[in-house]
C-alpha cells in the first residue's frame, strides 16, 4: 500500500502521517516514510533522536550531482541513474517505524537543476516499488507536485483539509489535479475538527464526507512542543487513527 498526503501549509498533514505510520506498524505491517516536504518535520514527529541533525537528499547537490552524470556547465546527464544504494545509506529508524528524508522534489529553476531532480524522482520510484512495505509519503504543501507528477505511483492519495473556506479552497484544487493526474483513489480527511457543525461544514464545502476527521486535539499540541514522537498522543486519536487505516486497508 502506498499512499500519499497533501494539503494546504499548516493543517497537520505530517501529524496525521506519523499517527498513521504508528497505527500500521502496531498492526504488524513494515512502514516506510518518505519525507517530501519542503520543510521536513516528519523525523520530530515519529521520534527520531536529533532529528535537526538530518540534512535532506535534496540539499545533497554534490550526491545529487554524481549520481546524475552532469558534468558542470554541460545540458546532458543520465536519464537512468543509479540509486539503489541509497535507502540503506539514509533510511533511519524510529520506534520500529523506517524514515527517509527526501525533501521536496524542485523544478528546474526553482532551486534544483532537472538533472538533480531526475535522480530524486528515479529514487522515489525505487521507493515506492517495494511490494511488502507500506510507503507513506508526506508531500510539500500546495499543489506543486501534483503538477509535476510526482505522485502518480502512489495507490491512495489523502488531502487533509481543515474547517475553513481556504482550506476547502485548496483541497478542491489538490482534488481537481490529482484527477488530472490520474490518481483513481482520493479522499478527504479532517483536521482540527470541533464538533458535527465542523463536519457538516466540510461535507458541504467538499461535495462528499470526509473519510476521518481528526479533532484539535490539546494533546497532540502539547506533545509536538515538546518535542515529542507524535505517538505519544495517540491515545486520545487512538479510534479514528485505527478506524481510518481499516478504512483505507478495506479499500
Amino acid at each position: 500500500m502506498k499512499i500519499a498526503i497533501s494539503g494546504k501549509g499548516g493543517v497537520g498533514k505530517t501529524t496525521i502521517m506519523a499517527l498513521l505510520a504508528r497505527q500500521f506498524k502496531d498492526m504488524g505491517r513494515e512502514v516506510l516514510v518518505i519525507d517530501a516536504d519542503s520543510s521536513p518535520h516528519m523525523a520530530q514527529s515519529l521520534g527520531v533522536v536529533e532529528p535537526e541533525k538530518i540534512r535532506p537528499i535534496s540539499e545533497m547537490k554534490e550526491l545529487l550531482r554524481e549520481r546524475s552524470g552532469r558534468v558542470e556547465g554541460s545540458a546532458f546527464y543520465n536519464i537512468n541513474p543509479k540509486v539503489d544504494d541509497l535507502p540503506t545509506r539514509f533510511i533511519v529508524e524510529a520506534d520500529g517505524i523506517k524514515l527517509m528524508v527526501m525533501g521536496a522534489i524542485e523544478s528546474a529553476g526553482g532551486g534544483c537543476a532537472c538533472a538533480e531532480s531526475t535522480v530524486l524522482k528515479r529514487l522515489l520510484t525505487t521507493l515506492l516499488l517495494k511490494p511488502a512495505q507500506v510507503v507513506l509519503l508526506d508531500m510539500e504543501a500546495g499543489v506543486e507536485h501534483l503538477g509535476r507528477g510526482t505522485i502518480v505511483g502512489v495507490d491512495r492519495l489523502l488531502i487533509v483539509v481543515i474547517p475553513s473556506q481556504s482550506g476547502i479552497r485548496t483541497a478542491l484544487k489538490i482534488k481537481k489535479l490529482a484527477d488530472e493526474c490520474r490518481i483513481k483513489n482520493i479522499d478527504f480527511v479532517g483536521n482540527l475538527v470541533q464538533g458535527p457543525k465542523d463536519e457538516q461544514f466540510l461535507t458541504a464545502g467538499l461535495g462528499e464526507a470526509p473519510i476521518a476527521c481528526f479533532p484539535d486535539s490539546p494533546a497532540i499540541r502539547r506533545t509536538e512542543r515538546k518535542g515529542l514522537a507524535v505517538g505519544f498522543a495517540l491515545s486520545e486519536v487512538a479510534q479514528i487513527t485505527h478506524n481510518l487505516v481499516e478504512t483505507l486497508q478495506a479499500r
